[in-house]
């Protein structure tokens, strides 16, 4: 069991709080792993309370966090297993670079969660924000394996720049869903802001609620009675797009029938 100390005013990064960092070493080590808060260098001991039974792998950790986490950022970095289950909201850049393992977020969690990941799992029952599964600024490796779920809703440019693996959002997303996508597959189930797959090369996205508008980069198809996502059927019927053509794109945008009458003009170039 893990839980801060106090409540943080200045970002924490605790890219050690991982099953990787802990496996085969002793309690006594582990409180003496070093983190940064803000520009001051700390131990966990003296940030947070650790209570447990050292294990020799970490396909074996479960770590469990609780408590006010908002400004606490980097949990689960690069772990490749065992499992973190986090009580209350996290900060910015949670999994980054996830290889294995799983991660339950019983809370929101904030920007760049799963950033650049390659494998595992990361579920967050709450909200995610901005960036979800995305690369750093100026890189263009997004996600490339694994999955995310969110139930609540995502904020802007989920899935930017992804190349594999599969992000299913039940909420709503804000705009740029799919941005400069590769490969990979991803489905939300609510709403979504503008531009849906604006500059994507390949790769799958469906959108089962309300859509703004398509961007006139895409072309239509047909319409299909329903498409898979990650071997899940999702009954229509769907608009099939695909694009984005300012790119030469071939991605594959499917949008709800029922769900946007105002898309119903595409009909005529079927």
């Amino acid at each position: 069991m893990i839980k801060p100390r106090r409540s943080f005013k200045a970002p924490v990064y605790a890219d050690c709080l991982s099953p990787d960092s802990f496996a085969g070493r002793s309690l006594k080590e582990i409180v003496k792993l070093e983190v940064w808060e803000g520009n001051r260098r700390r131990t966990l001991e003296e940030l947070f309370d650790i209570q447990g039974e050292p294990e020799d792998s970490a396909e074996k950790i479960t770590l469990q966090i609780s408590g006010d986490l908002r400004k606490v950022r980097m949990i689960g970095a690069n772990m490749t297993g065992g499992k973190i289950i986090i009580k209350g909201d996290v900060g910015m850049h949670l999994g980054e670079k996830m290889e294995g393992g799983e991660i339950i977020v019983d809370g929101n969690a904030d920007s760049w969660a799963g950033c650049m990941m390659t494998g595992g799992r990361i579920e967050v029952k709450g909200s995610a924000g901005d960036y979800l599964g995305a690369p750093y600024r100026g890189s263009r490796n997004g996600m490339n394996g694994g999955a995310i779920i969110v139930h609540g809703d995502v904020g802007n440019e989920a899935g930017c720049f992804m190349r594999g693996g599969v992000i299913k959002v039940y909420g709503n997303a804000k705009d740029f869903v799919g941005i400069h996508m590769t490969g990979g597959e991803i489905l939300i189930k609510g709403d979504c802001q503008n531009r849906p797959g604006a500059d994507m090369l390949d790769g799958k996205i469906v959108i089962y609620g309300h859509v703004s508008s398509i961007l006139p980069t895409f072309t239509i198809e047909d319409i299909r009675k329903s498409v898979k996502v990650d071997g899940e059927k999702i009954n229509g019927p769907f608009y099939r797009f695909s694009g984005d053509l300012a790119n030469k794109g071939q991605g594959r945008l499917y949008v709800s029938k029922e769900r946007n009458p105002h898309l119903r003009f595409y009909e005529k170039y079927l």
